[in-house]
């Protein structure tokens, strides 16, 4: 009998030591999805190119990209004040757990949104991309805080803000 238990709690002690690299593997694509990390990279490559951490990341453009990773898309306080109202750039995070990878690739081909969100050009990303954006996003354990709500035209934003004058 004790042989049994001893061989059955090796073969455990096995199974477990043969899974722990795959295991590691998905703890770093986030929710335990299976995604592989290729594709979490590849979108943190985009998130990067693509600009989104200069309006989604607190400080990014003024700290010249050296902000850590760990306040990457997060939203900003910054505000963008113009005939449209203020605007700011909202949290990532947050906006892509109340998502599924297709209602976040929907998201990013029917897009239409205030300045200066470039949605035109999000608008015309791959689907494939768009969705290795959204497993980057996903992999991130801390959501973080949601970014100030839009103010309408006529409303004076507390600082700061940029002002955009149209003349």
């Amino acid at each position: 009998m004790k042989t049994v238990k001893t061989r059955c709690l090796g073969v455990i002690a096995m199974g477990a030591i043969l899974l722990l690299p795959a295991t590691l593997a998905l703890a770093q694509t986030g929710n335990g999805s299976d995604v592989p990390a290729e594709v979490v990279e590849r979108g943190r490559y985009i998130a990067l190119t693509s600009g989104c951490n200069d309006c989604h990341t607190p400080n990014y453009s003024i700290a010249e990209g050296q902000v850590p990773e760990e306040l990457w898309l997060t939203g900003d306080v910054l505000g963008w004040h113009g005939p449209w109202g203020t605007t700011y750039a909202p949290n990532l995070r947050l906006l892509a757990a109340k998502m599924d990878k297709q209602q976040w690739v929907e998201m990013t081909h029917s897009l239409r949104a205030r300045p200066p969100m470039p949605w035109f050009n999000l608008n015309e990303m791959t689907a494939e991309d768009a969705g290795a954006l959204y497993h980057y996003i996903r992999s991130f354990e801390s959501l973080g805080e949601p970014a100030p709500a839009y103010l309408p035209p006529g409303e004076t934003p507390p600082l700061p803000y940029v002002d955009f004058v149209l003349q």
